[in-house]
């Protein structure tokens, strides 16, 4: 079986010329990562993960998202099998960089930092999570 995946840049490029590409909703992300965690899968295995890992969800309702997020571009199905196998058609960290970038821009006016102090500021931040913070911060200072 041959998959091909593409960035999420790509994905976005290639959807200009015929329509503008729609950002993963909610539920779409969630199915997503079970794609990007596990690689191709049947629809009753995502849908399996999903009753695992999140809430309760009936086989119909993701069969029929998965058919959507196939009609949009987010995902291919192998069709030459009788279970259909979906792959994710976005690259996980470019997807997660789009998104995390517009995120950024719309709530904290692009701001990087002003998230970070966020982040630090609302949740009780381990000595060991501020430490790897420590380290990632004197790493890209050193790459400068």
């Amino acid at each position: 079986m041959f998959v091909r995946k593409i960035s999420y840049l790509q994905f976005m490029k290639s959807k200009k010329k015929e329509e503008p590409a729609a950002e993963p909703t909610k539920s779409e992300l969630e199915i997503l990562q079970v794609l990007w965690k596990h690689g191709p899968s049947t629809v009753r295995f995502v849908n399996d993960q999903l009753n695992e890992q999140k809430r309760e969800v009936q086989y119909t309702s993701t069969l029929k998202l998965m058919q959507i997020m196939t009609e949009k571009g987010l995902v291919y199905r192998d069709e030459s099998q009788m279970k259909h196998v979906y792959s994710a058609a976005l690259e996980e960290s470019k997807a997660k960089s789009v998104l995390l970038e517009r995120f950024v821009n719309t709530l904290y006016e692009g701001s990087a930092s002003s998230l970070m102090m966020h982040l630090i500021g609302h949740k009780k931040t381990s000595k060991k999570e501020l430490e790897q913070i420590k380290e990632l911060l004197k790493k890209m200072n050193s790459e400068k």
